[in-house]
């Protein structure tokens, strides 16, 4: 093998192996989503909380846009649960809303600037 069919050799082998590398992150990813998913969905009816569709709803009235992610988070102080939404809004910005997860009470919404 010559030294220029090497070199595009190594570039091809790196390039595929680059490749392959993300579509693992990503599949990976897309699986713990749904297993997080379904955690949620197993601690809210354990626990008493509202559904995330009824968290949803009250996450988009204190910030209209688009939900990019949620999540359900162990509170320490005080104690309880609260799901935690990113939404992006029209401008573009992105946004996290805390809503209380027995309550339905919003606990917070503020920019986030990362």
């Amino acid at each position: 093998m010559t030294h220029l069919n090497k070199a595009k050799f190594n570039k091809a082998m790196l390039l595929t192996l680059t490749v392959a590398s993300l579509s693992v992150f990503t599949i990976s990813n897309v699986i713990a989503d749904d297993d997080d998913a379904a955690e949620m969905l197993l601690i809210a009816k354990a626990a008493g909380l509202i559904s995330v569709e009824q968290a949803t709803e009250k996450a988009l009235v204190a910030k209209p846009g688009t939900v990019i992610e949620v999540e359900l988070d162990d509170r320490k102080w005080p104690q309880g649960w609260d799901y935690e939404f990113e939404i992006i809004d029209a401008q573009g910005q992105e946004w996290e809303v805390k809503i209380d997860a027995k309550t339905g009470e919003t606990r917070k919404v503020s920019r986030d600037w990362f």
